[in-house]
């Protein structure tokens, strides 16, 4: 068994997979690198594949007919041998060295493995050259092994996302996640729907992912999410009936929080593409999404009225104004597309 997988979801990626994967490998004969070729038309198979003949023992690939990102997601972890997950986007990278100290506190986890070890990101904008880390050194002991109930609290610009965790692979098995086909945001589902089941945690203060943004063909660019509203809409429901938080333990209070505050910027985020793309249909399938979740819970549906899901969900001419220029402040504090 490996000590690590890294999964790599690749489509048409021929222009900068070579940074990435080139980083993966200093992880070295402990790790599994699963290059994911997710029906791609350029050079990506043909790299994919030479990478994987020239370190036959770490490289593997897996040529599939295109089933979008969660389905490289689900083929890499069907395949995966390691005895953790991490999923790796083909225009990222991690940083080296803080790799190497990743890999070392992995090795001391072989015999009793945590369920999931945190990393800091970093966002790196194409745009203006500028770097955001985000850390979370205020929310999770630094350097021992913790359980939710010493946690804190996160701060808005603080969830978990893909970047910043590695799951223990057979946790990610035993909860059944299976992302959709053909579904761009499908991570959002990754960093939810496990987490009930995550029992020991380990936090370390290290800037290890560096997620490359701004370039126009990405899934987080704002035009893209507006085109692709109905994606985000399905990832959404579909969170919206993979965990019933109010169910969950005493112990998992905290995790409680943090999930409710989650899956309410879930419904902001789809509430606010549909404002923006303005159209009648649009409206409505936001107040159908709206009226969805009042259907199925109704304490739920109380919460994420009083949050900031609330404020992109305002109605009228005015409201869609206020909405729209909350969400413009939000968007040049945080920059997250």
């Amino acid at each position: 068994m490996k000590l690590i997988t890294f999964a790599v979801p690749c489509y048409n990626s021929a222009a900068y997979m070579d940074h990435c994967i080139k980083t993966l490998l200093e992880a070295g004969d402990e790790a599994e690198i699963i290059l994911v070729d997710d029906g791609s038309t350029d050079d990506t198979p043909a790299i994919a594949d030479r990478y994987a003949e020239q370190y036959p023992d770490v490289v593997r690939v897996i040529h599939q007919p295109n089933g979008g990102h969660g389905e490289g997601v689900n083929q890499g972890l069907a395949h995966a041998t390691g005895l953790y997950y991490k999923v790796v986007d083909s225009d990222d990278w991690l940083d080296v060295p803080s790799l190497h100290k990743v890999m070392a506190q992995l090795r001391t986890f072989a015999e009793n493995p945590v369920d999931m070890v945190v990393c800091n990101y970093v966002y790196e904008h194409v745009e203006d050259n500028t770097s955001h880390t985000v850390n979370y050194r205020n929310v999770f002991p630094v350097d021992k092994v913790f359980t939710w109930e010493e946690i804190h609290k996160f701060l808005p610009s603080q969830n978990l996302l893909m970047h910043s965790v590695i799951y223990r692979s057979q946790l990610l098995r035993d909860c059944g996640l299976v992302l959709p086909k053909h579904t761009f945001y499908v991570d959002n589902i990754f960093v939810y729907q496990p987490l009930p089941q995550v029992k020991t945690i380990y936090y370390m203060n290290l800037d290890l992912y560096r997620y490359f943004i701004g370039r126009e063909d990405q899934s987080v660019n704002e035009a893209n999410m507006i085109k692709r509203v109905d994606q985000q809409l399905r990832v959404t429901r579909i969170m919206m009936n993979a965990v019933d938080v109010y169910a969950l333990p005493p112990e998992q209070a905290k995790l409680r929080a943090y999930m409710l505050n989650y899956f309410s910027m879930m419904m902001a985020i789809s509430s606010i593409f549909l404002t923006l793309d303005g159209s009648k249909e649009a409206l409505a399938k936001r107040r159908q999404l709206w009226d969805d979740l009042k259907a199925h819970d109704g304490h739920l549906y109380r919460r994420c009225r009083f949050s900031v899901a609330e404020g992109c969900n305002l109605p009228g001419w005015l409201g869609s104004k206020i909405s729209i220029g909350g969400y413009r402040i939000a968007q040049k504090i945080f920059k997250f597309n």
